[in-house]
């Protein structure tokens, strides 16, 4: 299964260097129109917008600033870490407040009619808008732009945790309930005994997604809060001088894109060791 998935991952990765060289070559051929009109390409395919593969695969092997003697693929690692870290608080946070408001949401139905609107409406707040407000809160109150990336992170967390644990929740067959009321258990037993055994198939296709929109929380919270060390910053920095080193800008995308698959590997390692049985349940 896992040469499998190595086999299906290289397979992807050259279709993507294929269709992008593909790409160039076509502009590259027809000045930048489809071929036989006067249709523009949607997509310049100069080499300062599109560089070359090569040089994107390459810049991992140079030095990050001339003369240096640090590779840019050693120090996006570090970065990479650095923001791994604040996205884990942030996906620990999201969880925990996800899980509750899920809870809540199961324990009364009145709190369910009247949170779970606000719960969707609070992901209709552009997250570029509301990561300035964040750190400024951070900063006021002293608790660090760290911790202030975190919460940003948190934000876009606990939404697919809320709603896929209060699916999960509600799942179990009313007969099983029954037989633990019968038994004279009590809503916390029936929560723990009945309720969140039956929504472990719901609760982890919702912690990957989460997993992997912390890490993108993380990096909108660097770049707003100008936290030095991340891949937020790295991004930004390298975006400034996209003149002279678009390779660069393109190289620490890519290794943010792996972030997020790092950390949505992680949940499904967690997952295999904890869910037996019945696939889990698509959000």
């Amino acid at each position: 299964m896992g040469a499998r998935r190595l086999l299906t991952a290289a397979a992807s990765l050259v279709a993507l260097v294929a269709g992008w060289e593909g790409y160039k070559w076509l502009g590259g051929r027809t000045d930048d129109k489809w071929p036989l009109t006067n249709v523009g390409l949607p997509i310049s395919t100069d080499d300062l917008t599109m560089p070359p593969s090569a040089d994107i695969l390459g810049a991992f092997l140079d030095p990050v600033q001339r003369g240096g003697s640090e590779s840019l693929a050693v120090f996006l690692l570090k970065a990479a870490w650095f923001t791994l870290r604040e996205a884990s608080v942030g996906f620990v946070l999201g969880t925990i407040i996800g899980l509750l408001l899920a809870a809540l949401m199961l324990r009364s139905k009145i709190a369910e009619r009247g949170v779970l609107p606000w719960v969707n409406i609070s992901q209709t707040v552009p997250l570029i808008a509301l990561a300035p407000i964040v750190v400024t809160w951070g900063r006021t109150n002293g608790w660090g732009d760290t911790f202030s990336v975190a919460l940003i992170a948190t934000y876009l967390t606990f939404f697919p945790v809320a709603v896929n644990a209060l699916k999960g929740l509600q799942s179990p067959a009313a007969a099983d309930i029954e037989l633990m009321r019968s038994y004279a258990a009590g809503w916390r037993e029936t929560l723990f005994k009945v309720r969140l055994p039956a929504a472990r198939p719901y609760l982890f296709p919702a912690f990957k997604l989460a997993a992997t929109l912390s890490v993108v929380g993380a990096i909108v919270g660097e770049i707003s809060a100008g936290v030095r060390g991340g891949l937020g910053r790295a991004i930004l920095d390298f975006a400034g001088r996209y003149s002279t080193g678009p390779a660069k800008v393109y190289a620490a995308v890519i290794a943010a894109g792996l972030l997020g698959l790092v950390a949505f590997g992680l949940v499904s390692a967690v997952e295999r060791l904890v869910v037996r049985g019945p696939r889990t349940a698509e959000l």
